[in-house]
Formats: structure tokens, C-alpha cells, sequence
């Protein structure tokens, strides 16, 4: 019973804190979102991608620095205390975000890899000045521009395009797929949908989702405009071309190691949004489109950082493993 009681708690306790401090970070999100639409795109993503991931991180420095050493130091191994219907319930749901979580990470990593064996099975090698990572061109019915990878990235692009677009229009297209590579946007995505399955009980937190992949998009757009007003206008140029080559109706599924240039046609409120901002962006000085102080951009990294280092320096500190586990006697107690 020692045993099964401990893990029981960890699973309870390992949702009961994730769920929560989701709900807080989508509702700060919510309240903060007129500061967040004045900083940079890129700061906007950094911030939101820690808001993201930060609930998952506190539960798990939680658990591992504070949960388990209490439990192991001060439950005597003869407990007489028994798993509840409602401790159990809840330890059962978190045991299927977990697995769930689990399953989409080997799903969406076997999905990459068979994308991208499938791609390079039906792409041709070339070389283009603008960009530094291996770029292929691809033979597919959509039109395709998309690095694939987290680790080692590779760019697509489907040959239809490249015979399409301008040479402007081009590298103004590779100038935004930099700016995704630049922030890790595929590794990011990776990690967001992996931890996406405890949300399933939070739909609120899918919020945060939604908001960092326009964020990303925004901040891919900006980094391109940072060369000039030329480039920002050859992008909205590309971004229209490309859309209209999209078969009505159809739309591409991508694994989330995949940083794809377009997904939605012409008429879609994103293509819209984006071809608008770009113009704006080109009417811009681009000095100005440069991201928020460092300082800003990391000061939820700073934030989560310091909260991870505190755990770990007072957690081996025995009044305060005493009071952590007393805590968890009385959630025992509760959910009896």
C-alpha cells in the first residue's frame, strides 16, 4: 500500500498542479493581452511558449523536489491510509494525460520521419545562396515550403513553386523560414503538442496554443521585414501567390516538427492578416522592427529559472519537506 499510495499522490498531485497553474497562465494571458499585442512578435512568442510550457515544468519540479522527498521521509512505511475513490479517480485521469502525452510524442515523431523519408524519396537536392541548411525540391500537388526537423533541418520546396515565385519573392520566403529556424520554432511546436494532451481536461489553456502559433508566424513575418521594406512587400507578394496555388478546399497536415509557409488559402482570415501586417511592416522603418530589450523577451525564462532553481536549493531543507508532506495529508484527507 506504501507503494501504490505514492504513485497514486504523484499522479494526483502531478495533475492537480498542471491543471491549475494552466488555468492561471491562460487567464494572465487573457488579461495581460493588450500589453502582450505592443511588445515584438518575438517577444510575444517567447512569453506566450513559457506561459505554455510553464504549468508542466512547475508540476514536475513540484513533484520531483518537494512530493517525493516528503513522502519518502516522513510516510512510515506501515501506512494504514488507503487510496480513495476520488484520490484514485483523479491519479487514474492524470495517468492517461500521461500516457496520452506519451503517445502523441512517438506519434508525431514516427510521422515526421516518415514525411520526411517520403519527401526525400520524391525531391531532388539543389543549392540556393540564401540559405545554409540542405534544401530540396519537391514533387507534390501542394505548394509546399516547409523546413522539417528540429534537430537537422531541411527545407522543402515544391517544384511548382520555385518555378512560381520570383527570385525577390524567393528569398523573402527562405528570409521567413529563417526567422522560424532562428527561434527553434519546430522543437518548440514539438514540445507544446507533446505536453498538449493534460489540456484535454483544460480547454481554456488551448488558448495559449493558438495565440503562440500566430505569435510565431508574426515573428518569422517580422524577421524577414528586418531586411528591408522590399522584403517584407516580396513576402506578401509570395504569401498571395502561394496561396492561390492551394486546391480549393484542401488543406495540409503537418507533423510538428514542420515549419510550413502556408497552409490555408486566400480567403482564410490568417493569409489575410498577414498580407496586411506585411504592408504595414514595409511601411515601417525596419530599425524599429527589431525585437523588445533581451530583457523582456527572457524575462518569463528568468522567471521559470529562478523558480526551478529555488525548488531545488530549499527543497532538501527538513522543515520544509515536513511541511509539504503534512500538506499532502490533508489533500489525503480531502479526497477521502
Amino acid at each position: 500500500m506504501y507503494t501504490f499510495l505514492g504513485i497514486t499522490l504523484v499522479l494526483a498531485l502531478l495533475l492537480t498542479i498542471n491543471a491549475t497553474a494552466t488555468m492561471v497562465a491562460a487567464g494572465v494571458g487573457r488579461l495581460c493581452k493588450p500589453l502582450l499585442w505592443k511588445c515584438s512578435a518575438r517577444t510575444r512568442a517567447e512569453i506566450l511558449f513559457v506561459m505554455r510550457i510553464g504549468p508542466p515544468v512547475i508540476a514536475i519540479v513540484a513533484i520531483a523536489a518537494f512530493m517525493i522527498p516528503s513522502y519518502l521521509a516522513y510516510e512510515p512505511h506501515a501506512t494504514e491510509e488507503v487510496v480513495s475513490f476520488k484520490l484514485g479517480a483523479l491519479a487514474a485521469l492524470s495517468a492517461i494525460g500521461v500516457g496520452l502525452a506519451s503517445s502523441r510524442g512517438l506519434r508525431s515523431w514516427m510521422a515526421t520521419r516518415s514525411l520526411l523519408k517520403n519527401w526525400l524519396a520524391s525531391s531532388t537536392p539543389i543549392k540556393l545562396e540564401s540559405i545554409k541548411v540542405p534544401t530540396f525540391v519537391l514533387q507534390h500537388s501542394f505548394p509546399i515550403i516547409a523546413v522539417v526537423g528540429a534537430v537537422r533541418p531541411r527545407l522543402f520546396i515544391a517544384s511548382h513553386v520555385l518555378e512560381s515565385l520570383s527570385e525577390e519573392e524567393l528569398a523573402a520566403t527562405i528570409a521567413h523560414e529563417y526567422g522560424h529556424l532562428a527561434a527553434g520554432d519546430n522543437f518548440k511546436r514539438s514540445v507544446m503538442r507533446v505536453s498538449r494532451a493534460a489540456l484535454l481536461l483544460i480547454p481554456c489553456g488551448r488558448s495559449l496554443d493558438r495565440a503562440w502559433s500566430e505569435a510565431s508566424e508574426s515573428a518569422a513575418d517580422e524577421h524577414a521585414a528586418q531586411q528591408s521594406s522590399l522584403v517584407a512587400l516580396n513576402l506578401a507578394s509570395a504569401l498571395v501567390r502561394i496561396a492561390r496555388m492551394i486546391p480549393k478546399g484542401q488543406r495540409q497536415v503537418m507533423p510538428a516538427a514542420v515549419s510550413a509557409f502556408l497552409v490555408g488559402g486566400e480567403d482564410t482570415p490568417g493569409v489575410k492578416m498577414r498580407v496586411k501586417r506585411l504592408v504595414e511592416l514595409a511601411a515601417t522603418d525596419p530599425r524599429l522592427l527589431v525585437s523588445n530589450a533581451s530583457l523582456v523577451r527572457f524575462a518569463p525564462w528568468l522567471v521559470l529559472s529562478l523558480f526551478v532553481v529555488i525548488g531545488v536549493t530549499i527543497e532538501s531543507r527538513p522543515q520544509v519537506l515536513a511541511a509539504v508532506h503534512q500538506f499532502v495529508e490533508h489533500v489525503v484527507v480531502v479526497l477521502s
